[in-house]
C-alpha cells in the first residue's frame, strides 16, 4: 500500500509550522486570538481539507470515468469534538444535470473516498522520538 510522508517544523515563530511532503511546502498556525500569527490553516482546518479536497477529487473523477455531467462540487466541511468523540459533518453540492440516480451513487462515492476511509476506519498512530 501507498505511504505518504510529511514533515513538520516549528522554529523560533509561535506556533508557526513549516510542512512539506517533498514537493509542496506550506504552512500552518493558530489564531493570533490564542498567539499565533494566523499565517496559514490551523491543523483542525489542515484535517477537514484533506477531506473536502478528496471527497472533491473522488466525486470528479469518478463522474468523469462515467461521462456524467457534474460540473463542479462544492463541500463544506466541520468539527464538533466532544468526550465521547469527535464528529465531521460533512455537506455536499453537486452542480450538473444530474439525475437522482447519478445523485444517490455519487453520494455513496463520497463515503468510498481514500481519506473518509482512513477516519472511519481504526488507527493507531505510532510515535517515536529521535535525537536531534
Amino acid at each position: 500500500m501507498a505511504e505518504s510522508a510529511v514533515t513538520a517544523h516549528i522554529g523560533s515563530t509561535n506556533f508557526q509550522v513549516l510542512l512539506d511532503d517533498g514537493t509542496h511546502s506550506w504552512l500552518a498556525d493558530e489564531p493570533a486570538s490564542i498567539g499565533g500569527g494566523d499565517r496559514g490553516p490551523a491543523p483542525e482546518a489542515l484535517l477537514l481539507s484533506s477531506l473536502g479536497a478528496c471527497t472533491s477529487i473522488t466525486l470528479k473523477m469518478y463522474a468523469q470515468r462515467k461521462g456524467w455531467p457534474l460540473t463542479e462540487v462544492h463541500v463544506t466541511l466541520s468539527l464538533e469534538k466532544g468526550d465521547e468523540g469527535s464528529t465531521i459533518d460533512r455537506k455536499i453540492v453537486l452542480e450538473g444535470a444530474l439525475s437522482d440516480e447519478q445523485r444517490e451513487r455519487l453520494l455513496q462515492i463520497a463515503n468510498a473516498c481514500p481519506i473518509h476511509k482512513v477516519l472511519t476506519r481504526p488507527i493507531g498512530i505510532r510515535t517515536g522520538l529521535t535525537a536531534a
